[in-house]
């Protein structure tokens, strides 16, 4: 019954899906779909998106063909309610039966209910009505045709289109453009009233837009003209706006040449009821003014301090250092009038997060008799000195089923009167977990804890002069960070102890640095004999050969004949391998095997301290949110430990002690070099299609003190924002099968495409492809298997590709993608193609945002 059931369900879905399939259904008679838009320039064909977007009417969208909105909206009755008051009309006893339980009102009013018209305004509303051909709409696209190839230089040239009709009602557009020869930008002549101006103009010919034997493009004279306008306003010319520029393009009996004439028209100036002209000024600052709001004091005479040129106005006392205020102010006393400075100035001030949005005005000074100097005035609004934050939050995660989170804490701007800010938080987190390594059967049984202190100085803070390194227009901060956490019942307990010293500036636009001078973290793993009891894998391991030999003490095992863990026996067991007194006779390959997860699972339970310096330097070419065609590329550099490396031989508890142990406070320090290069690429396919890329590189190599890297420096894959097919730290090392509960290594492969398209509103779908791995190189790790063993090893590269769904809340995206193993490196060869290729193996993954 249940097979029957299912099949005529399927037969109802495929036979709606075939009704809706006629495209037509909802155009009227007489009129045409719009069934393909044809676009043929000088016999080749255009219908690339940038030709396709001079069109006023576009072919309804579809998903990889299949015309989904536009079905949707045939579905959908059209006149639902008009509908059931018919069926009423049609149906007179059960129309006297509906009101016999309801009132007549009521019974009008079910026309406009969901189960009635509901469903048809949903499909109406998200879905597409039929592009209908409109002969006005060919016209005008016609005509903007004919404007695209004139704005290219193509002034000659003519655009025709035709209408064909491939059935009843659908038809298909054919635009026929022919360009003619294109106009050559000739002689280039600057006739510019203003004799400060033309000099200006002179200096700056080497970035000129407009080339002599360029062919004639629009876009070039409307950047000329930007060009020309910043140029100006960056060198003194406060007044002076694009509209003062303007060409005369000559090509009457030319040749197919163009000769432009670039003419600047002086000043005009208003007075009264009449205007007159003269030439532009050039200005220059002659008194900067910051007026500083005290909230506290508003009622309180106004002070003035003089401050290296600048004069500050507050009323009441002045609760900053006059530095802290002249620091990010870029407009000077003597200097020439520069657009560009308002802006870094702005920007600046408003980076600091101690002021609202500062107001930036210019007035003429009247004591100058030449009317040559400006007065610039600065106003500054301070936001509250204090601020309290507080945010919770549920979450989840691989190892908690359910968790509450929450913070809070204190900002305090302003704390020592140079714009510094200082935030203060306590964090905390109450889990519910079932892991059976968990011995606390309460319900909420995970604990975590911490506390964290940041102060953010708007300057390099730093004992030597930076400034000719690091310039003032790189806007740079220092950033002072301490932090400690305490975790119970996760993993081994840890607690954790961090410490930060960072720069950041930047360099130019789109281009961001940061340099953490100092980075410590020391990581203390409380409850190290719990090993056993989380990281099951390596006990199921050991337990599995200790069982295939009968012939071991009794003393190791329980009463299920399985290693004790508590009481000792995994521990006697393994020690009595290492030293041969197990009394039975154990292969080799067993005993390397027991020593090798011993190896592990002392680096995993050891303490951990990282004193580390790295470099980060970006490039983001993203302009904004919306922009969808950008790239970033991050490069990363990371040492650590070669400080602790010069002191440790100087202290009391490493004398005599070798190198590869050696201590700070009984602690050993971790010593590696670190390099990771992240590149992301976005294309805009139009339509609300983009394409997205990633590709990722890192790897980290221990050395001196150490013969392997901290588990918190590793890299891992798998996850939602990685190779999707398969979960965090479940891929890799290289083919080994992921046989351990977190697999990392310490390098990293790994490059993700997918393909993001609209479905309708602000759902979105995708297509994706993700490959990666990562293996073990130059530590101490010496199975083939777990190993980068050269471009052999590229075979182990895990593919898994899968599809997934979003929806854009605006201010974030639910993201849900479902991955497949595609190609599993774990498997044994001729076994790894599509052998996990099914819904049983595949991995959902919930995230927030994109991937990247």
């Amino acid at each position: 019954m249940r097979n029957i059931a299912t099949k005529i369900t399927l037969f109802t879905l495929l036979a709606a899906i075939v009704v809706s399939c006629d495209l037509t259904k909802r155009v009227p008679q007489g009129k045409h779909l719009l069934d393909e838009n044809n676009i043929t320039v000088n016999g080749e064909k255009k219908n690339d998106e940038e030709h396709l977007a001079q069109l006023y009417q576009q072919e309804n969208s579809n998903l990889l063909g299949y015309h989904l909105r536009l079905n949707m909206y045939n579905l959908a009755n059209p006149n639902a309610d008009s509908s059931y008051h018919a069926w009423l009309d049609r149906k007179p006893g059960t129309h006297r039966f509906l009101t016999s339980l309801l009132s007549e009102k009521q019974v009008n009013r079910l026309g406009k209910s969901f189960g009635v018209s509901g469903i048809s305004s949903f499909l109406k509303k998200t879905g597409e009505p039929p592009v209908l051909i409109d002969k006005n709409y060919v016209k005008k696209s016609r005509n903007r045709l004919y404007a695209y190839y004139y704005k290219q230089g193509y002034f000659r040239a003519k655009v025709n289109y035709t209408i064909d009709t491939v059935s009843t009602n659908r038809a298909i557009v054919n635009y026929t453009v022919d360009t003619g020869k294109p106009y050559i930008v000739d002689t280039i002549a600057a006739y510019i009233a203003t004799p400060a101006l033309d000099t200006l103009y002179q200096k700056s010919l080497k970035e000129t837009s407009l080339k002599k034997g360029k062919r004639y493009r629009e876009s070039d004279f409307t950047a000329e003209r930007e060009r020309i306008t910043n140029y100006y306003k960056n060198n003194g010319a406060w007044k002076f706006e694009q509209n003062y520029i303007r060409y005369v393009v000559d090509t009457l009996n030319t040749g197919h040449k163009a000769n432009v004439d670039v003419i600047i028209d002086n000043e005009q100036v208003r007075q009264g009821d009449s205007t007159y002209t003269r030439p532009f000024k050039i200005y220059k600052i002659s008194k900067v003014k910051i007026y500083v709001n005290n909230p506290y004091e508003p009622e309180a005479a106004i002070d003035t301090t003089n401050y290296n040129g600048f004069t500050i106005y507050t009323n009441g006392r002045l609760r900053y250092k006059p530095r802290a205020l002249t620091d990010p102010i870029f407009i000077t006393p003597g200097s020439t009038y520069s657009a560009f400075r308002r802006s870094y100035t702005s920007r600046y001030l408003s980076r600091l997060s101690i002021f609202s949005f500062p107001g930036i005005e210019y007035i003429e000074d009247p004591s100058d008799v030449t009317g040559e100097s400006l007065i610039a005035t600065i106003k500054l609004n301070p936001k509250d000195n204090f601020r309290f934050n507080m945010a919770a939050d549920f979450n989840h995660s691989n190892i908690q089923d359910f968790g509450i989170q929450g913070s809070m804490g204190v900002t305090i701007r302003n704390i020592f009167r140079g714009a510094e800010t200082l935030n203060i938080s306590a964090r905390g987190n109450m889990g519910s977990s079932r892991d059976m390594a968990i011995k606390d059967r309460a319900f909420f049984n995970i604990l975590e804890y911490g506390a964290d202190a940041k102060l953010t100085i708007p300057r390099v803070w730093f004992p030597l002069n930076t400034n000719k390194v690091i310039l003032k227009e790189m806007i740079p901060s220092t950033l002072l960070s301490v932090g400690v956490g305490r975790q119970k019942n996760i993993g081994l307990d840890k607690e954790n102890l961090s410490g930060i010293l960072s720069y950041n500036w930047t360099p130019k636009r789109n281009h961001t640095a940061k340099l953490d001078l100092l980075n410590l973290q020391y990581v203390r793993n409380v409850n190290a004999d719990n090993y056993f009891n989380v990281y099951q894998s390596s006990y199921n391991r050991i337990n599995d050969i200790a069982n295939s030999y009968p012939g071991l003490s009794d003393s190791y095992f329980n009463e299920d004949h399985n290693l004790t863990i508590d009481e000792g026996g995994i521990n006697q067991f393994i020690n009595d391998v290492q030293d041969g007194t197990t009394g039975v006779s154990m292969s080799q390959s067993d005993v390397d095997e027991i020593e090798r997860l011993e190896e592990r699972r002392g680096r995993l339970t050891e303490n951990n301290l990282i004193w580390s310096s790295n470099f980060t330097y970006t490039k983001n070419t993203q302009e904004n949110l919306t922009d969808n065609d950008f790239f970033i590329i991050k490069g990363k550099l990371e040492s650590a430990g070669g400080l602790l490396n010069l002191l440790s031989p100087t202290m009391t508890e490493n004398k005599g002690v070798a190198e590869g142990s050696r201590t700070i406070f009984d602690v050993q320090y971790s010593q590696y070099i670190k390099g990771e290069l992240d590149y992301i690429k976005h294309w805009d396919l139009s339509h609300k299609r983009v394409l997205a890329m990633r590709a990722f590189f890192g790897l980290a190599v221990p050395y001196g003190n150490s013969n392997s890297i901290p588990f918190t420096r590793s890299y891992f894959a798998g996850g939602s924002n990685d190779n999707r097919a398969w979960q965090s730290y479940g891929l890799g090392p290289g083919s080994s099968g992921s046989k351990n509960d977190f697999n990392e290594a310490n390098m990293k492969m790994a490059f993700s495409t997918e393909l993001r398209y609209n479905i309708f509103g602000q759902l979105y779908g995708a297509v994706f492809g993700d490959v990666g791995n990562i293996w073990n190189i130059f530590d101490a790790e010496t199975d083939p298997q777990y190993t980068f063993n050269g471009i052999k090893s590229l075979r182990d590269l895990a593919f898994g590709t899968g599809t997934g769904f979003r929806y854009d809340f605006n201010f974030f995206v639910l993201r849900f993608d479902l991955g497949f193993k595609t190609y599993d490196p774990g498997r044994l060869e001729g076994t790894r193609w599509f052998k996990g290729y099914n819904f049983s193996k595949s991995v959902l993954n919930v995230g927030i945002n994109y991937p990247f």
